[in-house]
C-alpha cells in the first residue's frame, strides 16, 4: 500500500522531495512487497512490465526468499529476476563448468587455482587464474575468458564480500547466503547466492554482479538514473 501510494503521489507519504535534500527514493523489495514495488524496480531499469509479469515475479520472489533469498540489498540479482519473466534477460555467457582448488603447503602458504569453462557466441573459452581465494580466482578466470568479448568489464570492481550462516543448527553444513557489492566507479550494485556450498553461492552473486550492469538498455537507464 505504501509504495502503491507513492507511485500515486509520492506527496501523501512524504513530507518533502528526497532530491531537495541530495538523497533519493528507494524502494525496498521483500517477500512482503507488491507489484508496485516491482513496477517500480522495472521503471528504474528502464523495463516495461505489465500486471501479469509483475505477478509472475512476485510468486517467484517468495519462493526464492522462502529458500533464503534476500533482495533488500541485491538489487541487481532482483532486477535480473524481473528480465527473466520478463523475457528481456541476455545471459552473459553459457556455463560448461568451472573448478576451484584450494592447496595448502606444509610452509603454511595457500594457493588457490580456478578453471573456468564458458561458451560466448558460439566459442568454447577456457581459462585458468590463481587468487588469493576461491572467489577473486574465480573472478580473474571468468573475466580472462570473457573480457575480450565485454571490455567494460574491465571497470566493474568487486567492492564487498558478505557471508551468512542460515541454518546454525547444521554447523559447517548450513545454508549460506552470500552477498557481493559490485561497482563501476560511479554506481554501486548488489547481488545474491545461496545454496549449501559456499563457493558455489559466490559464484551465483559473482556472475550477476557481472550479468546485471551488461543487460541490454542497461547503461542508458543507468544513465537517466544518474541525471535524475
Amino acid at each position: 500500500m505504501h509504495i502503491a501510494g507513492v507511485r500515486a503521489d509520492a506527496t501523501t507519504f512524504e513530507h518533502i522531495d528526497p532530491t531537495i535534500v541530495g538523497n533519493r527514493r528507494e524502494m525496498v523489495v521483500s517477500e512482503l512487497s507488491g507489484r508496485g514495488t516491482v513496477l517500480e524496480k522495472a521503471q528504474e531499469a528502464g523495463l516495461a512490465v505489465d500486471g501479469p509479469t509483475a505477478e509472475r515475479v512476485l510468486e517467484r520472489l517468495k519462493a526464492l526468499e522462502h529458500g533464503g533469498y534476500q533482495f533488500e540489498a541485491a538489487d541487481g540479482s532482483f532486477e535480473l529476476l524481473i528480465r527473466k519473466e520478463s523475457g528481456d534477460y541476455e545471459p552473459l555467457f553459457r556455463l560448461e563448468s568451472w573448478r576451484v582448488i584450494v592447496e595448502q603447503r606444509a610452509d603454511g602458504k595457500v594457493d588457490t587455482e580456478a578453471t573456468v569453462k564458458v561458451w560466448l557466441e558460439g566459442e568454447r573459452y577456457v581459462r585458468t587464474a590463481e587468487g588469493n581465494g576461491p572467489v577473486n580466482a574465480l573472478d580473474a578466470a571468468l573475466r580472462s575468458a570473457i573480457v575480450e568479448i565485454h571490455p567494460h568489464l574491465r571497470d566493474i570492481e568487486l567492492v564487498n564480500y558478505k557471508v551468512r550462516i542460515l541454518d546454525e543448527a547444521k554447523g559447517t553444513g548450513a545454508i549460506t547466503r552470500v552477498l557481493i557489492d559490485a561497482s563501476d566507479g560511479e554506481q554501486v550494485w548488489g547481488s545474491i547466492g545461496v545454496g549449501e556450498n559456499v563457493i558455489a553461492a559466490s559464484w551465483q552473486a559473482l556472475v550477476d554482479s557481472l550479468e546485471q550492469p551488461m543487460q541490454p538498455g542497461r547503461a542508458e537507464a543507468a544513465a537517466a538514473a544518474r541525471r535524475a
